[in-house]
């Protein structure tokens, strides 16, 4: 029987390559040194694109392969996806949800813990003597009993809202709509009005064009000087230049951030600043997580080509 044929869009683990080389036939466009050409050659015979939550699936290459039937994501996010282009042309999505929600809200805690307490710091205070020789590191601010706001209870926001009530913190959220939580957790609709009631305000929506910047100067000045930032959305849910603005000239505390506008290139004016927390959008990055990824995205192919229901589509 003849494999059906997959456009991989990236590089992916071998142990996740093996298996997609023994069910399907993958060319690899990443691969390409001459990505039109070979896109003009085997277009024709794609059925399904494997990419990831930050390689672009656009109109045009959606279009440069006119029997595909699915577009598979290795990751939650599909803002790199042009939905509406998949919807014209009958094709469907998966994504890679749940499997990943109980990491990302580790590392959320983990960042706003590190930032909190100044460990960075601290650790680089005992290894380059200054402990010795200066004494004590300065003291840094409690984490617990802080007031959490949560913008974006989803999957990912609700298992961080779970964790931040172990450190006794006050849960509040900004969603669509108000969910069914446990009683305690407060639904408050606008951002900045959530930010003015939160300590610590933590970024785990979507990304797409309704929540691109949606932590602007407004929402930043509600946060204020004693208020922290911890995101591990997308960067563009934050105006950079804002946010950079306000950390400079200490109207934020701090932030801390796994995502970035334009990354892997960061903006430059982050790097000096020491009420910065920076991590290279790693909050999915163990090797658990990543394998649960991988197992999801072959799932998801599998059940395509079987014509069995797609585990995780997206709607």
């Amino acid at each position: 029987m003849t494999k059906p044929q997959i456009l991989q869009l990236t590089r992916y683990p071998a142990g996740d390559q093996a298996p997609l080389d023994a069910a399907f036939t993958m060319h690899k466009l990443f691969e390409a040194p001459d990505k039109a050409a070979f896109l003009a050659q085997h277009g024709p015979d794609i059925r399904a694109i494997a990419g990831s939550g930050s390689t672009p699936v656009t109109r045009s290459l959606i279009e440069a392969c006119p029997n595909l039937e699915l577009v598979s994501v290795f990751g939650v996010g599909v803002d790199s996806i042009d939905l509406v282009a998949c919807s014209d042309h009958g094709v469907r999505v998966t994504n890679t949800p749940d499997v990943l929600s109980g990491d990302c809200a580790d590392l959320a805690v983990g960042m706003m813990l590190a930032l909190s307490r100044g460990m960075v710091g601290a650790d680089a205070w005992v290894r380059d003597g200054s402990w010795a020789s200066k004494g004590s590191y300065p003291l840094q601010r409690r984490a617990w009993g802080k007031r959490a706001g949560i913008l974006g209870l989803g999957r990912i926001g609700t298992a961080l809202a779970w964790r931040l009530e172990g450190f006794g913190m006050q849960i509040a959220y900004t969603a669509r709509r108000p969910h069914d939580v446990p009683a305690g957790w407060t639904y408050i609709p606008d951002p900045a009005d959530l930010a003015a009631q939160s300590d610590v305000l933590f970024l785990t929506l979507s990304a797409s064009a309704g929540t691109r910047h949606i932590v602007d100067a407004r929402v930043i000045a509600a946060l204020g000087p004693s208020g922290m930032l911890v995101n591990i959305s997308r960067g563009s849910t934050v105006d950079e230049e804002a946010l950079l603005t306000a950390l400079e000239s200490g109207a934020l505390a701090g932030a801390a951030l796994d995502v970035f506008e334009t990354e892997p290139q960061v903006n430059p004016r982050f790097l000096p600043l020491q009420n910065v927390l920076l991590q290279p959008h790693q909050a999915s990055g163990t090797t658990e997580t990543r394998q649960a990824m991988g197992q999801l995205l072959r799932d998801n192919l599998t059940a395509h080509f079987a014509g069995q229901p797609l585990l995780t589509p997206v709607t």
